[in-house]
């Protein structure tokens, strides 16, 4: 069999995704999928970096590098050992690490991804394809997003038009127009914002099924002043991350709504406002781009029921379902993906596409770190 791994750790930063895929199979067959949450301690101290001042000792970034790639290998070797897969059967694996920082705005723009792949070659004895996404941005290109291509492979059809949209901690979409060139972009916060005031008013992770928006009513005051964000009106190609949308940028809004004189939203309104700023700005990027197509969710967000029914009235009578009618389980198709793209990389073709991230052209992305006593002649 064909068997790579991918490994995946996105802005949410809820757990390690993994999976392994055989590509020998026609179509692609997902054998084993896992997910890892991260060791408390290791996320908290990730997170004290990710969310708080500019500026971070280096010795607590270099070894959050190598505690990451060791939860990056023990997540990886969980999968394998769980699914009775030997790991000379692995040919590789693909690891898209952590986001530290993705600034593509900067004069000298950058995008790092933690979780040294080097720790991960040792501790597993796999060959590990790792540092996709500095490449395409070394090639003036975003970096961001990456898995349009793979959803072109997996997803496009000849009876309909289709729109992929993941949403992670930020959401994108991939635009799969029939006789059209692939397209696709970030369009703005996918959970990060409801996971971060779910956590400070409820003390959970995550919105689980909405409930917690439930219980409150959009604010249109705040709505429109979160929708009146430079960013949303850019023109693709573009890329965001936490750096832009996180606590303190709602907080900014909150205290314009405030000084209105208006009563404050309560907390579940803010939370149903900030379901709808998601589900909004997914279906004006739709609607602006296929507004006929038809909507495949993956990612976090496809389990958060509320926010899938936002989107449903905002993009209708487009259909909005998950690529679980098309296949592949919503919670592991970017893990899927960074599989598919650690077999192109050894393969020498190219995984990035330059139309969707504004590079100078295509790239064979990823570097190559060789498991211990393999010689690639």
């Amino acid at each position: 069999m064909g068997l790579y791994v991918g490994l995946i750790s996105g802005t949410s930063m809820d757990a390690i995704d993994a999976a392994a895929v055989d590509f020998d199979a026609t179509p692609l067959r997902v054998v084993a999928t896992r997910a890892a949450a991260f060791e408390r301690g290791l996320a908290d101290r990730l997170a004290s970096i990710l969310d708080g001042p500019g500026a971070a000792a280096l010795d607590a970034i270099g070894q959050l590098d190598v505690e990451i790639g060791r939860a990056f290998a023990a997540a990886a070797l969980a999968l394998i050992d769980g699914a009775g897969i030997p790991a000379r059967e692995i040919h590789a694996i693909g690891s898209h690490g952590q986001t530290l920082r993705h600034r593509v705005d900067l004069p000298a723009p950058f995008t790092w991804q933690i979780g040294d792949p080097n720790v991960i070659a040792e501790l597993t004895g796999i060959t590990v394809v790792a540092d996709f996404r500095r490449r395409d941005v070394a090639a003036g290109g975003q970096g961001a997003p990456l898995v349009p291509l793979f959803h072109d492979g997996a997803f496009r059809s000849e009876a309909e038009d289709r729109v992929i949209v993941n949403i992670g901690g930020i959401a994108n979409i991939t635009v799969l127009k029939r006789g059209a060139a692939l397209a696709g972009f970030d369009t703005g916060p996918g959970n990060r914002l409801m996971d971060a005031w779910t956590t400070r008013h409820r003390g959970e992770p995550f919105d689980r099924d909405g409930a917690f928006a439930a219980q409150g009513r959009c604010d249109p005051r705040l709505l429109a002043r979160l929708l009146d964000e430079p960013f949303l009106e850019r023109r693709p190609p573009k890329s965001t991350g936490r750096e832009l949308f996180n606590a303190a940028w709602l907080e900014e809004r909150l205290a314009a709504c405030r000084s209105g004189g208006a009563d404050a939203p309560s907390a579940a309104d803010v939370q149903a406002t900030l379901r709808d700023f998601t589900a909004e700005t997914i279906a004006r990027a739709v609607t602006a781009h296929a507004p006929a197509a038809a909507i495949y969710v993956c990612g976090g967000g496809a389990r958060n029921r509320g926010l899938l029914a936002a989107l449903a009235r905002r993009a209708a009578p487009s259909k909005v379902a998950t690529t679980a009618e098309l296949g592949l389980d919503p919670d592991y198709v970017e893990a899927v993906a960074f599989a598919f793209f650690a077999r192109r990389t050894l393969a020498g073709r190219v995984s990035s596409a330059a139309g969707v991230t504004g590079a100078r052209g295509a790239r064979v992305l990823g570097g190559v770190y060789r498991a211990s006593g393999v010689d690639p002649a």
